[in-house]
């Protein structure tokens, strides 16, 4: 797909300086622009690439001044990283714009599909789904029966959705997700063999709700694991059942969160955190990376280490930590003068 350098500009309201007829069908770095494809310049380290490049247009700020004269075609615009940003957003709406149902694929005849759906081939739909206008739900996809699905929600290729799961609109779910698997609810009899709980609950996802490639998100024994509005979920993420992450929270990837854990709103838990079950995590917390969190945290606590501690206390300990030897020769040092003093 071609666009020209007026086309592009209209869309983010920029000015066109060189050929407004230029054409551009793919998006490249400045310091790897080819002809024939479109870049930008935002950031000044990046400014000696503009002289250099070979792609055909790049968009860069109102503000910027030549050095001297450039052959790409510019679009200029007040904020040259928002309007690239803009426009990969444009370009990933038109990517993923099909429309149709391909063949072959099964949908129950007790299902209802909204107008303007794509089904891709091998999908499967099972009876009574419900799912809104403009849902995109590509191969190999399985979508469990009474499942509701929002509008303009995005169900990618070999995602696995099983029964009475909700999704709300404009989320994302990812190659390889599976959401409402059973929790990991086991009881041992009087034989110490451990025999399954039914998993009777469901998973409930609200809207603008990203998910990332094969993430697991278990369904509850009773009741809902919830995804709250807003969250952004990584790649590779375990959510146990009736877990609750709350609005806007974000989570890097290869992280755990253990069952009936809550977490509130507006936090960020980075890359292979493990949260133990059954605590509550306040608002705005931030959990750094390869963190243990064992213990409820209060709003707006930053915590480090395993166990977690508060960021500062860490990082004052740790002082200590890698001084450890030289702490002990020390100390043994003082024992064997202490103990030469009082045979004196």
């Amino acid at each position: 797909m071609k666009f020209k350098a007026q086309q592009i500009a209209d869309i983010l309201e920029g000015d066109v300086v060189g050929n407004p007829d230029e054409e551009v069908s793919r998006l490249s770095k400045i310091e790897e622009g080819e002809k024939g494809s479109l870049t930008f310049l935002s950031n000044p380290k990046y400014n000696s690439y503009l002289y250099t490049t070979n792609a055909s247009v790049a968009i860069v700020n109102k503000s910027f001044v030549l050095e001297k004269e450039v052959k790409t075609t510019l679009i200029k615009v007040d904020d040259a990283y928002k309007s690239f940003s803009k426009l990969l957003e444009f370009y990933n709406e038109v990517k993923n714009n099909k429309t149709g149902r391909e063949a072959p694929n099964f949908i129950a005849e007790s299902s209802k599909i909204g107008e303007n759906e794509y089904i891709g081939a091998f999908a499967y739909i099972g009876e009574n789904v419900a799912i809104g206008a403009n849902v995109k739900i590509y191969p190999n996809a399985y979508i469990g029966d009474n499942t509701v699905i929002g509008n303009n929600t995005i169900i990618f290729a070999g995602v696995k959705i099983y029964s009475d799961t909700q999704i709300g609109e404009n989320c994302k779910i990812h190659s390889g997700a599976i959401i409402g698997a059973d929790g990991f609810g086991f009881a041992p009899d009087e034989n110490g063999v451990y025999k399954a709980i039914p998993q009777i609950g469901n998973v409930i996802i609200e809207d603008n709700v990203d998910i990332g490639a094969a993430c697991t998100i278990d369904r509850a024994t009773l009741g809902a694991t919830i995804i709250r509005k807003g969250a952004k979920l990584d790649n590779q993420i375990q959510i146990a059942h009736n877990v609750e992450v709350g609005r806007n929270t974000v989570i890097a990837s290869q992280t755990g969160v253990s069952g009936s854990t809550k977490i509130g709103e507006n936090c960020m838990i980075g890359g292979q955190v493990g949260v133990a079950g059954h605590i509550k995590i306040g608002n705005n917390v931030k959990v750094l990376g390869q963190t243990g969190v064992t213990k409820s945290l209060k709003d707006n606590e930053m915590v480090y280490g395993t166990p977690a501690l508060n960021s500062r206390d860490f990082n004052r300990s740790y002082v200590y930590f890698k001084n450890l030897p030289k702490i002990a020769s020390k100390i043994n040092q003082l024992e064997k003068e202490l103990k030469s003093q009082i045979k004196k």
